[in-house]
């Protein structure tokens, strides 16, 4: 048979849009000759959808949009992900073919961890449905189904499947590609089954949708793979029925066969096979690309699905002369175009003339649109109106916030007067740690760098730098002690441990759940305690940050919620 998996970008709400990109892969996959083309999971809508599955008018519409894509599938059979409601809402794989819908599988296994939320919204389905194409028998699962190491995917083997297929939005992180992979290898293997994903690509407020479709074949060979974060269709010839020959030598499915208390109720589809699909088709296996282009990779495609989703053309950044606010420009010059990137330099009295020079050198290596505005006169105005307020009290963390929240007030000014959206440039590092202005350097619609340590942050502009083959990102910023220039020969280290020391705490603490005890027991105790202190009292600003791109298995904001006000420490 042959098979195509659509790996689209797919808009959250915009059914019309989402409906003409289904419609056109359907248009494509025929025209390439598959018998079957698979769409990710809620393709019609865009995931995750969230609240919107709660307003009957969105269901609706949505079953709307779902007929009239089955309209388009004479020829053809398309398996797309949809929400559909009968009597209760289902996490649904809608299977359409001859211009009409012939069957619903609904998802089984509904996750509640993370950055999901499934069970708020859907109903489990119970029953599974099988495709019959020619020889081959196809099941369907959506996402999380297979996930599980037993049902759906055991039980379509043992219902004959030769094929099982997985519409999926799977979400990114570092090295998620790579492990989901090698769990779909152990999938296909256990089941003897060939096995198709196809994931979501694009951003989606804070998550990203890296794609990595691919297609196994029963002993977890990779057949074919789409590239990441691009849209792709997947078109790849295979003989499922290959595996009948393993299933056969292999009597181990027969024992758990004789184990199964009940047999789920199976719904056999016959749908229409190509008579003649032409030439073979060459598979394509794209190989992964590693960690650190991953990161700009999923960086930049979160930046400009947000940007653009949003409804903005223009961004405003904060270029400051430092590292972060260098990467977070030359990211957005790569996803949006130079011509829609904005930088302001705003110096006080105690910016050096090499931040200076760096923040203008950084902005003309992108060829970015490039302004000084002088903030010296403005603090000046904000300290004489709370001198007498302030009297008798010395200078301190006050007077070099102030020039933080001028700052923040000027790029807002910007954002109001031309329409630009403000991309704040703090990392992890900094959030994890309360080390950030609230109203400051935090105001912005979307905060890139959200989920980057600080020293990956110095690795990623390495590589942005070794990949252009040339200093987009000068290396005196890169070799410059980190300071946010808040008074006279500050520097970050001052008031954080060295990132070289703060990230792996905050790593274990934040990511992995580590406790005080065991991180006294790895870790240096000062900077552990003090570490620990600072994370668990900045949650109150962490919660005032913008959304910003998930690059971590577990990031500040969908999958962290913690309560603010607490007395349970470590």
């Amino acid at each position: 048979m042959r098979l195509a998996l659509a790996q689209l970008n797919a808009v959250v709400g915009d059914l019309d849009g989402n409906r003409e990109l289904v419609v056109d892969a359907i248009r494509e996959s025929r025209a390439a000759g598959a018998d079957l083309v698979v769409f990710p999971e809620l393709a019609i809508t865009g995931y995750p959808p969230e609240d919107l599955l709660l307003r009957p008018g969105f269901i609706k519409a949505a079953r709307a949009s779902l007929e009239k894509i089955a309209g388009a599938t004479e020829g053809i059979t398309a398996l797309v992900g949809c929400p559909l409601f009968d009597r209760d809402l289902a996490n649904a794989c809608a299977i359409l073919s001859g211009g009409e819908i012939r069957g619903i599988y609904r998802k089984q296994f509904l996750p509640n961890y993370g950055v999901f939320d499934e069970h708020r919204y859907f109903a489990a389905g119970r029953d599974l449905v099988l495709l019959r194409c020619g020889d081959v028998l196809v099941g369907p699962t959506i996402c999380e189904d297979i996930w599980q190491p037993g049902p759906p995917a055991t039980d379509l083997a043992l219902a004959g499947a030769q094929l099982i297929v997985n519409l999926s939005a799977s979400p990114f992180h570092v090295g998620k590609a790579e492990d989901r992979e090698e769990m779909l290898v152990t999938r296909a293997r256990d089941n003897a089954s060939y096995l198709a994903f196809c994931n979501l690509v694009g951003g989606q407020d804070e998550l990203v949708f890296d794609g990595h479709s691919v297609v196994l074949d029963d002993e977890g060979e990779v057949i074919a793979r789409a590239p990441g974060f691009e849209e792709c269709l997947l078109v790849v010839d295979l003989d499922p029925t290959e595996a009948i020959g393993r299933r056969l030598r292999d009597v181990r499915r027969r024992e758990l066969e004789r184990s199964r208390e009940s047999v789920p109720e199976v719904t056999v589809i016959d749908v229409p096979v190509a008579k003649d699909a032409g030439e073979p088709v060459a598979p394509d296996v794209t190989p992964f690309v590693s960690e650190l282009e991953q990161m700009r990779l999923a960086l930049g495609l979160g930046v400009r699905d947000y940007v653009e989703k949003s409804g903005f053309r223009d961004v405003v950044i904060a270029i400051s002369g430092g590292i972060d606010s260098a990467l977070t420009a030359a990211i957005c010059v790569d996803a949006l175009g130079a011509e829609h990137v904005h930088t302001v330099s705003m110096p006080s009295r105690y910016s050096s003339e090499g931040t200076r020079d760096d923040a203008r050198e950084v902005s003309l290596n992108l060829a970015a649109d490039f302004r000084e505005i002088p903030i010296e006169h403005v603090v000046g105005a904000f300290t004489d109106a709370l001198e007498g307020s302030f009297a008798g009290r010395e200078p301190d963390l006050t007077e070099e916030n102030l020039q933080a929240r001028v700052r923040g007030t000027m790029l807002m000014a910007l954002s109001n007067k031309f329409g630009w959206l403000v991309i704040s440039t703090g990392n992890k590092s900094e959030m994890a740690v309360g080390y950030a202005t609230l109203y400051g350097d935090m105001v912005g619609g979307f905060a890139l760098l959200k989920d980057v340590f600080k020293t990956d942050v110095f690795r990623l502009s390495r590589h942005l730098n070794e990949r252009a083959g040339q200093e987009l990102i000068p290396e005196t910023t890169i070799e410059r002690p980190p300071s946010a220039e808040l008074r006279a020969d500050q520097r970050d280290d001052q008031s954080l441990p060295p990132y070289a020391l703060l990230d792996p705490v905050l790593e274990a603490y934040v990511e992995l759940d580590r406790s005080r005890e065991e991180l006294l027991a790895e870790f240096d105790a000062e900077t552990v305690e003090r570490v620990l202190a600072l994370v668990d009292r900045s949650e109150y600003k962490r919660r005032q940050a913008p959304p910003g791109v998930k690059l971590r298995p577990r990031a500040f904001g969908r999958d962290w919620r913690l309560p603010i006000a607490k007395r349970w420490q470590g």
